[in-house]
């Protein structure tokens, strides 16, 4: 499929606005850290840039390193090297506080389950100075901002699972954020809850916070953010906008059956502009990337080699397909004999506020 010129001039204007954040100082700054469990490395020599009022998705299948950057980010677990910058100031150990400014969450939110929603708000504002009529404007806004206000009363243990997200998100806005790390943070959520938190996110980005989304979800960061960073195996296998990588991406997914998938794969490896690999699907076929030109010329190709083309059908193009053209299908850092070490995810999570 042809890239209309309208999209084009949208996906240039977006990397001018890239380019014009290159001259203010970074929010974040995060520069060649290393974490291993075991023989496994889970992260291998990662940077990542984020200046302020830029929306960065952290984007990545689920054990990619994802979880364990942004725990390395909020000061719960310590790099075996590298470094972060978080406004302007170097992370402090695990130990200490988290610096001013600085919130956000991994994994599912931890609260006190038989307290309500606003009271554990309550108890995490009194870890952060200010007067008690301050804290409670707080945990009312917080509350408000992530549509609790009407539930905060009710003990969490009676929350569903997009409830305490929303809770989680509600507890990192309490500290009226500069820095803004969240992991997964529409995951449980209904599509009507999604759609808000995403806008609150934006909102706050477009008020001059730095944020990083955590994701494997293509279609949300690619809704979201101007700024992406993709990790595959522990390593950084872009980073940089998102209109840059559209240009970078090759036309879109087709899925194809045939009469003969097995000598229409054949078929394929002739022909120039086209990649071809068989479909995961449990359907079978075989998925296509390819311009309009390339994708006649093979239909046309294929009846002229006396195979029935029985389906074609344009899908989004999947994450899966992406990594498969930024990786060139590389083998991950670590072995698969270490395939037992500790998996990223596996150290316990706790919310920050």
């Amino acid at each position: 499929m042809r890239i209309s010129s309208s999209t084009r001039a949208l996906e240039r204007d977006a990397i001018d606005r890239h380019a014009d954040r290159a001259s203010v100082p970074p929010a974040i700054e995060v520069t060649g850290i290393r974490k291993r469990y075991g023989d496994r490395a889970v992260l291998a020599d990662v940077s990542l840039l984020v200046r302020p009022g830029c929306l960065h998705g952290l984007l990545g299948p689920n054990g990619a390193g994802k979880t364990t950057l942004m725990r390395i980010m909020l000061g719960l677990i310590q790099p075996d090297a590298g470094s972060v910058h978080l406004l302007g100031a170097p992370s402090r150990a695990t130990t200490d506080p988290l610096a001013e400014g600085v919130a956000g969450y991994v994994d599912t939110p931890a609260f006190y389950p038989y307290l309500s929603g606003r009271r554990n708000l309550s108890l995490l504002a009194r870890l952060d100075d200010g007067p008690a009529w301050d804290r409670r404007a707080r945990v009312e806004q917080a509350l408000e901002q992530v549509g609790l206000s009407t539930r905060a009363d009710i003990a969490v243990s009676g929350y569903s699972a997009g409830m305490r997200q929303r809770l989680g998100l509600a507890a990192a806005l309490l500290r009226s954020p500069r820095v803004l790390l969240l992991d997964e943070p529409t995951s449980s959520l209904d599509p009507g809850a999604a759609r808000d938190v995403r806008a609150l996110v934006k909102g706050l980005a477009e008020r001059g916070v730095a944020v990083v989304l955590s994701s494997h979800d293509m279609a949300e960061v690619e809704e979201l953010c101007d700024e992406l960073t993709v990790i595959n195996h522990g390593q950084v296998v872009y980073s940089g906008g998102v209109g840059e990588l559209r240009l970078r991406a090759p036309a879109a997914l087709y899925v194809v059956h045939t009469s003969d998938d097995h000598a229409a794969h054949d078929l394929s490896s002739r022909r120039r502009g086209l990649k071809v690999r068989p479909s995961h699907a449990e359907e079978g076929g075989l998925e296509l990337a390819g311009d309009t030109d390339a994708l006649d010329g093979y239909t046309i190709a294929l009846g002229q080699a006396g195979i029935a083309l029985r389906s074609l059908e344009r899908r989004t193009r999947s994450l899966e397909s992406l990594f498969l053209e930024l990786t060139g299908d590389r083998e991950p850092v670590a072995s698969a004999a270490s395939a037992a070490a500790a998996p990223d995810g596996e150290v316990p999570s706790r919310s920050l506020a």
